[in-house]
């Protein structure tokens, strides 16, 4: 039998013909003048789907899934759109192969820094400081090197080898200030915040940039507040037209949220900043999947990544998120039940945390763990360590290999993630009076950093978010991270001593999450220096020059 047909243009609009009686159907395209993939199947009829590259022929009818669901239709051409719809985000990305990425990483030559470096945000994004510490200490991209130490006179900061942006990130922000500076007369929205640094999102918003929901997956209206929900006629969801432009970041997006913009004819493939590394684990846990294994996804299940691996895992197979040790002890205990109490235990510990039809006695048999890229890379590898010694401690040694992935254990680990993690292990190492960590509120991986260091400096490493939060040599106001939603502290921010004793020339260690600017860095610094006497602070010129001489 031969498959049907559906021909989509580069914005996601479907080829259709409009009937004599007003009545909206199926066409059937040349066969042999594009590339088809198999999309969907309908009672045993396979449907089959060809994007092209460019807008479609003015020639022909073109319509949104979206305004074909209001418009008269025939009975087949209705009943192949429900077919489709579970599958409707994977469109713009069929013929993909297994190493090609939606954005690969830009290298050094193709990097666009001018687009977002201006007069209205080179104090955020510009350090010469920082410059010179990545130019001498960041040897390699995936490997730390020894940290930096500059000294001004009066106080001193020690600085990891790699800190602040990542790579997902500079690609992040460069394709949103570019395409805001490309389409000057269109709305330009993001599904959701860029990165989670209110700095660079605030100036963002200020060029023209829209938000279409909170990091929390909560949409927005047009006024800034919360909608009821996306079908909300007030949300900016319902408000899309095809001429919109909407930005997926760096931390991806869920398949539902993805088929929204489908069916309003969105183009979003090219407007798809997904970092590679995201991507990376997406394609692990779909080779798991199609091995028989059932995903499990270390992560914060509230977090934006986490929501889209779990979208991403859940169309190829069974998947659970685990948020920590304490989790995988409670899945632990489920593998070990018996199988009358397993249900029960399933919906006990992780109600709304594992995908529709998940059965907990078949669906436990073969496990593979992958992780949110934002989390500390020893905590995942424990877990890991720990789930084996639940396997083993069930089906044996020699069977390990059948129930648990072991080909490459923590193989979707973040490189950036972890270099960032490496090299502030190396600085801690030295002699500091306290320690800074810089990052966005809601930033997973500058919470991460700091933990690094309160483990070694207790309460002497406060979480920041800018120089604004030194309130003097002596105060800082700490944020408090809400790292467990269940047993949270309700203070948010409270102010405490920068130093845990009086220090005469403090050492202070500083470094910045993968969201935050370079620029932010410096300021922070400049700050501190402020709180001292100007003729005891030696000049950036001077403390650069002396760190070229010395390195």
């Amino acid at each position: 039998m031969d498959p049907i047909r559906l021909l989509f243009d580069a914005r996601n609009h479907l080829m259709v013909a409009k009937g004599a009686n007003g009545v909206y159907d199926l066409v059937e395209p040349e066969v042999n003048s594009y590339v088809w993939h198999k999309l969907s199947s309908l009672n045993h009829q396979e449907i089959h789907c060809a994007i092209l590259t460019e807008t479609g022929d003015v020639g022909y009818n073109w319509q949104t899934i979206f305004n074909l669901r209001s418009l008269p239709l025939t009975s087949k051409l209705a009943t192949v759109l429900e077919a489709i719809d579970g599958q409707l985000h994977r469109i713009p990305y069929l013929g993909m192969g297994e190493n090609e990425y939606i954005y690969r990483f830009r290298t050094n030559k193709e990097r666009n820094r001018s687009v977002y470096i201006d007069g209205q945000s080179e104090a955020l994004y510009q350090s010469a400081l920082c410059l010179a510490i990545k130019k001498a200490r960041r040897t390699k991209e995936k490997s730390s090197g020894d940290p930096a130490v500059l000294d001004f006179g009066a106080v001193s900061y020690v600085i990891p080898s790699h800190f602040g942006f990542c790579l997902g990130v500079q690609n992040a922000i460069e394709r949103a200030y570019e395409t805001v500076a490309m389409y000057p007369s269109k709305r330009v929205f993001m599904l959701s915040e860029l990165i989670h640094n209110p700095f660079v999102n605030e100036d963002l918003l200020a060029r023209g940039l829209r938000y279409l929901q909170t990091d929390k997956g909560l949409p927005l209206r047009a006024d800034g507040k919360i909608a009821n929900s996306k079908e909300d006629p007030n949300a900016l969801w319902g408000q899309l037209t095809r001429d919109d432009i909407v930005i997926i970041p760096a931390f991806g997006a869920t398949n539902k949220d993805k088929a929204r913009l489908i069916r309003r004819g969105l183009s979003i493939r090219e407007n798809d900043a997904t970092c590679m590394l995201v991507e990376k684990v997406w394609k692990a846990a779909r080779r798991y999947a199609q091995e028989g294994y059932t995903v499990i996804i270390h992560g914060k299940s509230e977090h934006e990544e986490a929501k889209a691996t779990f979208s991403n895992s859940s169309s190829y197979g069974p998947a659970l998120i685990i948020r920590n040790m304490e989790h995988a002890h409670r899945l632990a205990e489920i593998i070990q039940a018996e199988t009358s109490k397993k249900a029960a235990l399933l919906e006990t510990y992780f109600v709304g945390l594992y995908s529709d039809g998940f059965d907990p006695t078949r669906d436990l048999e073969k496990i593979a763990v992958v992780n949110q890229t934002t989390l500390l890379r020893n905590e995942t590898l424990t877990i890991i360590d720990y789930l084996r010694d639940v396997i083993t401690s069930k089906y044996g040694e020699s069977e390990v290999v059948n129930h648990l992935w072991s080909k490459g254990k923590g193989d979707t680990l973040c490189y950036a993630t972890q270099v960032n993690q490496d090299a502030l292990q190396q600085a801690i190492e030295q002699p500091v009076n306290a320690a800074l960590i810089v990052g966005g509120k809601n930033s997973s991986n500058t919470f991460q950093l700091y933990r690094v260091c309160a483990e070694r400096f207790g309460k002497s490493a406060h979480y920041i978010q800018s120089e604004s939060n030194l309130l003097s040599l002596e105060t800082v106001r700490h944020y408090i991270f809400p790292h467990n939603l269940l047993h949270s502290s309700a203070t948010i921010e409270e102010e405490r001593p920068i130093f845990n004793a009086p220090v005469k020339k403090p050492h202070i260690l500083l470094t910045g999450g993968a969201s935050c600017p370079d620029g932010i860095i410096q300021q922070v610094i400049s700050r501190i220096n402020s709180f001292f006497p100007q003729d005891e602070i030696r000049s950036i010129s001077d403390v650069l020059e002396a760190f070229h001489s010395d390195t």
